[in-house]
């Protein structure tokens, strides 16, 4: 299968729009044929073995349009100045045929209404003069707008009648009838009979031909003006890449156009200017503002050997970097790709307007006609008839439900990719709003995904800096994640590290050195028991009580003594616990899916505030959750950034992606987080409410129109108050419409995510107390003083009846928030008030028949 893109001309409405994807869809090899009104364009998928492209154009051809391949621009410089602008130019032509319009229009427009508003009289004889003047202001405006009878005509031979049918048809009529009434006009003069010349000179129409055409124009030109505001999104994207960039060759600095830039080059970036590509740094720092791609509002420091991406502006420093991606490749490219090819799909919800104009067309001449006819056998003279079916057809024109979809879909994809929130399609836009299930990931999702410091104890006779200090020596010679996080937390106090000597790493057996003349080892519980190291029983219960809450504990051992312990923990994001408590307030069920095992997982979920948890999970197994809560009618959103959380992203309703995640995660989604922050899931699924929203309104507002205007038009009202419209009015009610339409959904534009809650349960990083998390020179995620974390060891529990009968008794208690009791692990974890006694905890689980170990 192919997926091709057209460009399409001639299009006018929405009853064009699904001409053209019916042509398309009905050839043999089209599997989906989507067209997109606003952008002037068609995403066309077939088989490339069946048929081909210029099939595809013929076909569009043979349905009275227009249509070419679209051409990409390149992205190596994707820069406002050289990509074409097809709004822009349109924009353009409007307003020269729009000046011509009103040029003419205007001094017809006082010549023909000038006797009826007493403004002057025209004598008898001067009648003939008076309609050959409103004939040649008129013929201007006809001929600058001529492509409204081109096309319309074309469409109504074709038996697919259009928006430019109607306008066609109207105008037309009116000029034509005009033009009979001035061959009466010189009939009646050459006979000598003046008073018929007068009363053919008062049925002429040339007026409401011409300002029809004017006012459609205006119309039309306040719409293109309107589409090319929604459009700005993606132009100020393009605009972000610098067109030059400074290449450093043998010491010698030159200034390049950004196209001839490659991978491997090496660029030189000074404090103000945009980065050229994505690349990494070699040498410098700098603070790094990166607003215009994620919608972070601080800059961030970036030192030797960081990635920095392109499109991003160095505020401080001077750089060198390494090109590692460019063109095409770039992150800016790859966005703007994304961004575009959103707003050329089509959300299901705007299939409605089609199917309903592609027949609204012929209905409405049908009740023109029926208009015209029923008048003139009642009994009114032709003119009052023919003023009422051009008035029909006029008011009826189907713009407004072309654009009420497009635009809105075009505004919000536009203010999402602003916030760095990326949509895909118009499907994942709509189906945003369904969503009733939000399951996260855990690491990398709801938590950092780097392992930290969390908490220092010594054993007796040493402090908690040189405990650091002297595992953080031993373990700068180490590559394991874990490692560098200790080596990151004394740097971050600015702890001055010893050398090591006779480093030895052994997998699984923990690594050892000689520091300071002493020799040092570390390691976690197992590579103590194989080193035949005795724990103090002290420093044990300690450790139990930090791996109950999920983290990883490494010892420091001088001699066969123990020096201390670190612990290490994957702490959660700072905003995970406020974006579960919007997600559930905004009506969402909130699920976490983890690999970790159920302790760790646990932890995580007291601390995020998360109300379900599934843990030891293999990637098939996530996958498999997702297809259950569908099978039970759910509508999910699965957030994930790894490459095993690639399966149940695609399996998802809407898949979103963590921007920090993998490229496998990404491109599996339908949703691309570029800030990787939690609280844009809620934003992303409020963004797609707004968007569909704006939609409905829109829609409600062009059917709602129709449906009032078309009896008032036809005359219905007559009978009681005299009421009708004038083809004039007609024409002004139908541009402002459409205008209104686009107008609204331009205010998407200023869309702006609403907090319905603030997190209000306290989260402990992962499982850490702030004492000891300030201790270790890691600030505490999420931390509140209200509500604290405690976690029981109790011994005696058998069975699921005794895990329930305490956390029956814990729950009772005044003041406790939440229980939840591991049987396997024989521990209860509580959140309560702070000021909650650990005695009357104990006297809970004690009175219930069981044996409280240690609260931690």
């Amino acid at each position: 299968m192919q997926k091709l893109r057209f460009d399409i001309t001639g299009m006018s409405c929405a009853a064009c729009s699904a001409r053209v994807e019916k042509a398309v869809s009905g050839l043999k090899g089209v599997s989906e044929a989507s067209v997109n009104l606003l952008k002037n364009s068609m995403i066309a998928t077939f088989d490339e073995t069946l048929l081909s492209a210029d099939d595809i154009i013929s076909a569009v051809d043979r349905a009275g349009y227009g249509a070419n391949l679209h051409l990409q621009h390149e992205a190596a410089a994707p820069n406002a100045a050289t990509v074409p602008d097809p709004t822009a130019r349109e924009l353009a032509q409007m307003q020269t045929r729009l000046f011509v319009s009103i040029l003419f229009a205007l001094p017809l427009f006082v010549l023909a209404m000038g006797p009826m508003l007493q403004l002057f009289q025209v004598p008898p004889r001067y009648v003939a003069v008076h309609a050959l003047t409103q004939l040649m202001l008129a013929l201007p405006v006809i001929f600058v707008n001529f492509r409204f009878y081109r096309n319309g005509i074309r469409a109504l031979c074709s038996l697919a009648p259009n928006m430019d049918s109607l306008i066609a048809v109207g105008s037309g009529a009116a000029a034509l009838f005009s033009l009979a009434m001035l061959y009466r006009i010189a009939l009646a003069l050459g006979m000598g009979d003046l008073t018929a010349a007068s009363e053919a000179a008062g049925s002429l129409y040339f007026d409401s031909a011409a300002m029809i055409l004017t006012l459609i124009t205006l119309g039309k030109f306040f719409e293109a003006r309107a589409k090319g505001r929604t459009s700005e999104a993606i132009a100020r994207l393009i605009g972000l890449a610098p067109e030059t960039a400074t290449l450093s060759q043998d010491g010698r600095e030159k200034v390049v156009p950004l196209s001839e830039v490659r991978v491997g080059d090496v660029l030189v970036v000074r404090a103000g200017e945009r980065i050229p590509v994505d690349g990494e740094i070699l040498s410098g720092s700098a603070a790094i503002d990166q607003s215009a791609l994620t919608g972070e509002s601080m800059p961030v420091e970036k030192q030797a050997g960081d990635r920095v991406t392109g499109a991003t502006i160095n505020t401080s420093g001077h750089l060198v970097i390494r090109a590692l991606r460019v063109g095409d490749d770039t992150t800016l490219a790859q966005i703007v790709r994304l961004v575009d090819e959103a707003t050329a799909t089509k959300a299901p919800i705007g299939r409605l307007a089609d199917k309903i104009s592609g027949i609204f067309v012929p209905v409405v001449i049908g009740i023109a006609i029926l208009a015209t006819a029923i008048w003139l056998a009642l009994g009114f003279g032709p003119a009052f008839a023919l003023a009422i079916g051009i008035a029909v057809l006029v008011i009826s024109c189907p713009c407004a439900l072309g654009l009420a979809t497009p635009t809105a879909i075009m505004a919000g994809t536009g203010r999402g990719a602003a916030s760095g929130i990326l949509f895909k399609s118009a499907e994942a836009i709509e189906t945003a709003h369904l969503v009733d299930t939000v399951v996260l990931d855990k690491t990398g999702t709801v938590t950092s995904g780097r392992p930290a410091l969390t908490d220092l104890i010594p054993a007796a006779g040493l402090d908690k800096t040189e405990l650091l200090r002297l595992a953080a020596s031993l373990e700068k010679l180490s590559s394991h994640p874990l490692g560098r996080a200790i080596v990151t937390a004394a740097e971050e106090r600015g702890l001055a590290l010893s050398k090591v000597e006779q480093f030895r790493q052994e997998p699984g057996a923990g690594i050892a050195g000689l520091c300071e003349g002493r020799e040092l080892f570390a390691g976690n519980a197992n590579a103590l028991k194989k080193q035949g190291v005795a724990l103090d029983a002290a420093l044990q219960a300690q450790a139990e009580a930090m791996a109950q809450k999920g983290k990883t504990v490494l010892y420091l051992v001088q001699d066969r003594a123990v020096l201390g312990l670190l612990a290490v923990a994957d702490l959660i994001r700072e905003s995970s616990r406020e974006a579960v408590a919007e997600l559930q307030a905004m009506g969402l069920r909130v699920i976490m899916l983890t690999g970790d095992h159920a302790a760790s997982a646990r932890a995580v979920q007291m601390a995020a505030g998360i109300p379900e948890l599934r843990a030891e999970l293999l990637p098939q197994d996530k996958e498999r959750e997702i297809r259950a809560l569908k099978a039970q009618g759910h509508r999910v959103a699965m957030v994930g950034d790894g490459i095993n959380d690639a399966p149940a992203l695609a399996r998802a309703d809407l898949g979103i992606a963590i921007g920090a995640g993998t490229d496998v995660a990404i491109e599996s989604a339908d949703v691309v987080l570029m800030k990787s922050d939690l609280m844009d899931v809620a934003a992303a699924i409020q963004l797609g409410r707004a968007v569909i929203r704006t939609i409905r309104q829109n829609l409600f507002w062009a059917f709602f129109y129709n449906s009032l205007g078309i009896p008032v038009a036809a005359g219905v009202f007559y009978s009681l108050w005299h009421l009708t419209l004038s083809p004039m009015i007609a024409a002004a009610a139908m541009s402002l419409s459409s205008l209104g339409v686009v107008t609204n959904a331009l205010r998407l534009r200023y869309f702006a995510p609403k907090r319905h809650a603030v997190a209000s349960a306290a989260s402990a990083s992962l499982a850490v107390d702030t004492a000891a998390s300030e201790a270790a020179g890691v600030p505490p995620s999420n931390q509140r003083s209200e509500i604290m974390t405690k976690c029981m060891r109790i011994d005696g529990m058998s069975c699921g009846h005794c895990s329930a009968r305490v956390e029956k008794a814990l729950r009772e208690l005044a003041g406790v928030k939440d229980v939840k009791v591991d049987l396997e692990a024989k521990t209860a974890t509580i959140q309560a008030d702070e000021g909650i006694a650990e005695e009357a905890l104990s006297r809970a689980v004690t009175e219930s028949g069981y044996t409280v170990l240690g609260i931690d």
